[in-house]
């Protein structure tokens, strides 16, 4: 399957929140697409249905293909701790996510955008991958040939999320991934056990 490009309300739409960020269109139809809107009668959900949604919400939500979080998620696998948390905070940890929080795109789609297109840097060197894990410590910046860029400043200037695991300083454009977040820090609303539950099976 290819990165979906269609519109990003009838996939909020679907999952009846706006997992891509502030939507008008989404407000005026806050309920799933179809033919018949809202009159259409929707049965219970199985369990499956249940879990597969939650699952496809989370790779929406962070712009992640089946195989990639397929991978992420047998990484989390093999990792100590809480299966659902690791997977989720392994989603938060790469670097097209960090862009996005750091304010520096208006969304993942943007920043994953900026990464591929050599404007961002990792401990001083240009990454163009959009997955690569960030360790805690490292700086991400943008290039210096690409500070001028008007949708950077744009983004920068209208952000006013502040994140714990997260510094930023305006006057470089750089920021550090201090560390890995906790679960609790971590505002999307997922509910990773389903996630779990369904690739155990």
């Amino acid at each position: 399957m290819a990165r979906y490009t269609g519109p990003k309300t009838k996939i909020a739409r679907k999952f009846g929140e706006a997992i891509f960020g502030e939507d008008k269109n989404f407000e005026k139809r806050n309920y799933p697409p179809g033919q018949h809107g809202n009159a259409r009668r929707r049965g219970k959900k199985s369990e499956y249905a249940t879990q597969l949604m939650e699952k496809q919400k989370a790779k929406y939500t962070y712009g992640i293909l089946e195989r990639q979080f397929s991978n992420l998620f047998k990484k989390a696998s093999a990792s100590q701790g809480i299966t659902g948390e690791i997977l989720v905070q392994l989603c938060e940890s790469r670097l097209d996510n960090v862009v996005y929080r750091m304010g520096v795109s208006t969304s993942r789609s943007g920043a994953r955008q900026l990464v591929s297109h050599r404007h961002i840097t990792v401990n001083g060197e240009i990454v163009n991958v959009p997955s690569y894990n960030l360790l805690e410590g490292d700086v991400v910046a943008v290039r210096e040939k690409s500070k001028s860029i008007q949708a950077i400043e744009d983004s920068l200037a209208s952000n006013s999320n502040v994140y714990e695991w997260l510094t930023w300083n305006s006057d470089k454009k750089e920021g550090t991934f201090v560390k890995v977040p906790a679960r609790l820090q971590i505002p999307e609303n997922i509910k990773e056990q389903l996630i779990v539950e369904l690739y155990s099976k």
